[in-house]
């Protein structure tokens, strides 16, 4: 099960639960602010978050990371080469901001893994590397809900931005060409400031460019 809350910050950004039926248990992908929000849709569904996961270190996708793990006893994971904007808030773009962010405590994962419920070893995301909107930024892939988690890799309307610290364009156009449109056509993308839009579909708005 699948289910979005938009939260908003500076900016506003799709959070996600990617919740097993059966056990209750499950993933929270990109908290990115509003931690009360966030704590109280859990506890309302009666659902157990096991980890956090990251697409990337920027602010509006991890700034209620580390309050939501202490209360929610869950482990934040991000991609090792992403791991920098988490000590950093001038990497992660929050300096700026009234409240810099710096997330403490986490854990690494790895292209090619699969994270996998305690409770439900059946039910997991696989860990795509996809590279160019930052160099760590990953995508979480459900083969069973044929859907894919992109944080701000792409959107509804096309490639995502290049233009932060560690943004690398060529890294991203390759990463969607080579990594996401080769997913199955129906694969539905859930990015961090988009509407969903599948596989097929992206493909065709991006080939009329």
């Amino acid at each position: 099960m699948i289910k979005e809350l938009q939260v908003t910050g500076v900016y506003t950004t799709n959070t996600y639960f990617f919740i097993d039926e059966r056990t209750k248990s499950g993933f929270l992908i990109d908290p990115g602010a509003q931690a009360g929000l966030i704590y109280d849709t859990v506890k309302n569904n009666g659902w157990k978050i096991e980890k956090i996961l990251l697409t990337h270190g920027h602010f509006d996708h991890l700034g209620a990371a580390e309050l939501l793990s202490e209360k929610l006893g869950a482990p934040v994971y991000i991609y090792p080469s992403d791991s920098q904007y988490l000590k950093d808030p001038y990497i992660n773009l929050s300096a700026n901001t009234d409240h810099p962010i710096i997330v403490s405590h986490y854990e690494e994962l790895f292209n090619g893994e699969n994270i996998r419920l305690k409770e439900n070893s059946g039910f997991y995301l696989k860990v795509i590397h996809t590279p160019g909107h930052t160099p760590g930024s990953v995508t979480f892939y459900s083969p069973v809900e044929q859907a894919a988690f992109v944080g701000d890799l792409l959107y509804q309307h096309g490639p995502g931005l290049t233009n932060f610290p560690g943004g690398n364009r060529y890294e991203l156009e390759q990463s969607i060409i080579n990594k996401i449109l080769t997913l199955p056509p129906d694969t539905v993308l859930l990015s961090g400031h988009s509407s969903p839009i599948t596989v097929a579909d992206e493909k065709r708005l991006l080939l009329r460019e």
